[in-house]
């Protein structure tokens, strides 16, 4: 129960952390989705396209390092070497990238879709959210959490305050004063939006600098290879997961025609946000369990906790996934602000559930993770990627954003049961499966009637909701108990 304690500690410190900059996302739709800052939904649309490729990106030049980092970090006894051939590697790669892309910003425009002044600011974001990479790795490793929290609160604060400065008060300061006057452009909303994210990022990089004068630059060709070994399958899942999160937007922008797309996109995003109370959730314990699963691995008798930790997350999970449904409707106005963005509010249940079968597959995959068979991982999301691509290409011209929420939802939940049946052949791990089904059938149940037949009768979906804490109360009591100990 102490590894728990401890395991519940971090995932507070590295969630904190974590879910303030998801949460940046989170805080900004009510901003954008207000009345007179973007001037349509399309506009919101648009932007959500541009970060879906960000999301893409991201992966694509971390191509699987930090997790690899991880590992090689607990295993080999040389951290020096592991810290300096990461660093040199991801250093190498992110600049060239960045020239490159800098060179082919046109191409790459036109190829996208997108204006090429947005590729520019895109490109200079990518390379400083890259060279942080294994900086943070670095500090979560070596269990450096309050330095780690501090860094990343303080760029959700810039970038909130700038999109805040820029979108809210700059044309009012700019009618006042000639010197406001003289940064302000009408129209430039959306460069705006990537100006404040640039900002936030050199501020991080610049914190992170003293990290690069500790590293001894040693790069060991033997553990490169073996780092990318690891880490290739790692990346591979990463495009699939990003195919899985994000390329629905882009796949609808490319299949809906043009003079709704865009429209259609702005809405299914903006409600999309209302499911981030499970991404965010998910993510901070996903931050939490990574270091613990293979710090733990050779203890004795890691599988047991590997079990009870499902239980909890699942337990979590569920009571956030009704809550979040009951009260969808009064969330709502509080977080997407016009009403031309509500349309969309039927995906939401779909979503929160997708997002929770992601974070309980996060928690089954420790089985390959510790058994170093990332491949698995890879051949898992791979096959997520393709459900998700053949369900929007099916379904997307009949259904719009409908069937990208749908597939999104038989993507992650083929994934997690595709991970529990390999798991259960390589690593067995003794899963209470009884519980854990008692709480995603309930969950789900109470979230589908209080939703889709009783939407807006409180006294129903709150009494569901406490019907539904009973049961995890009475089921969990004994654990209840033990953590709460001193």
């Amino acid at each position: 129960m102490s590894a728990l304690k401890t395991l519940f500690k971090q995932t507070f410190i590295y969630g904190l952390a974590t879910v303030l900059p998801r949460m940046l996302s989170f805080l900004l739709v009510p901003l954008y989705t207000s009345e007179g800052v973007l001037s349509s939904v399309a506009e919101y649309g648009e932007v959500s396209v541009i970060f879906s490729y960000f999301v893409l990106f991201n992966v694509i030049l971390a191509y699987g390092m930090e997790t690899a980092f991880f590992r090689f970090f607990n295993k080999e006894d040389d951290k020096n070497r592991v810290i300096g051939t990461s660093t040199i590697s991801l250093v190498l790669s992110s600049v060239a990238f960045f020239i490159i892309a800098l060179l082919c910003q046109e191409h790459i425009a036109s190829l996208i879709n997108i204006h090429v002044k947005y590729i520019n600011l895109v490109i200079w974001i990518l390379l400083l959210d890259a060279l942080v990479i294994i900086p943070f790795a670095w500090l979560r490793a070596t269990q450096r959490p309050i330095q780690y929290a501090v860094i990343k609160i303080l760029n959700v604060a810039i970038n909130l305050g700038l999109n805040l400065f820029f979108l809210l008060a700059l044309k009012g300061l700019a009618a006042k004063s000639s010197v406001f006057e003289s940064i302000y452009k009408p129209d430039f909303e959306i460069n705006y939006i990537f100006i404040s994210n640039l900002v936030a990022s050199a501020v991080t990089l610049a914190l992170m600098l003293p990290f690069y004068f500790k590293v001894n630059y040693r790069f060991n060709r033997d553990l490169w290879k073996r780092m990318m070994q690891y880490a290739l399958p790692v990346l591979i899942a990463g495009i699939a997961f990003s195919i899985n999160e994000t390329f629905d937007r882009i796949l609808l922008d490319y299949l809906l025609p043009q003079d709704i797309a865009k429209t259609h996109i702005g809405m299914y995003s903006a409600c999309y946000k209302l499911a981030l109370f499970m991404t965010l959730f998910a993510t901070a314990y996903r931050l939490g369990i990574e270091p613990f699963f293979f710090s733990h691995a050779n203890s004795e008798n890691p599988q047991k906790n590997y079990a009870r930790i499902l239980e909890f997350f699942v337990a979590l999970g569920a009571v956030i996934l009704l809550s979040v449904v009951v009260f969808a409707d009064i969330l709502k106005p509080i977080i997407v602000r016009s009403e031309a963005y509500w349309e969309a509010m039927w995906v939401v249940p779909i979503i929160l559930l997708a997002n929770f079968c992601l974070g309980i597959y996060h928690n089954l995959s420790v089985w390959y993770k510790i058994t170093d068979r990332t491949r698995f991982g890879a051949y898992i999301s791979i096959i997520g990627a393709v459900v998700t691509l053949i369900i929007n290409f099916a379904f997307i011209k009949m259904y719009s954003y409908k069937a990208s929420a749908i597939a999104t939802l038989v993507a992650y939940a083929s994934m997690m049961l595709l991970s529990y049946y390999f798991g259960r052949k390589h690593y067995p791990i003794p899963y209470n499966l009884k519980k854990i089904g008692l709480y995603l059938l309930l969950s789900i149940a109470f979230s589908g009637l209080s939703f889709y037949q009783f939407r807006g009768n409180y006294i129903i979906g709150i009494s569901m909701l406490i019907v539904f804490l009973g049961v995890i109360s009475f089921s969990e009591k004994h654990q209840i108990k033990q953590l709460l100990k001193r």
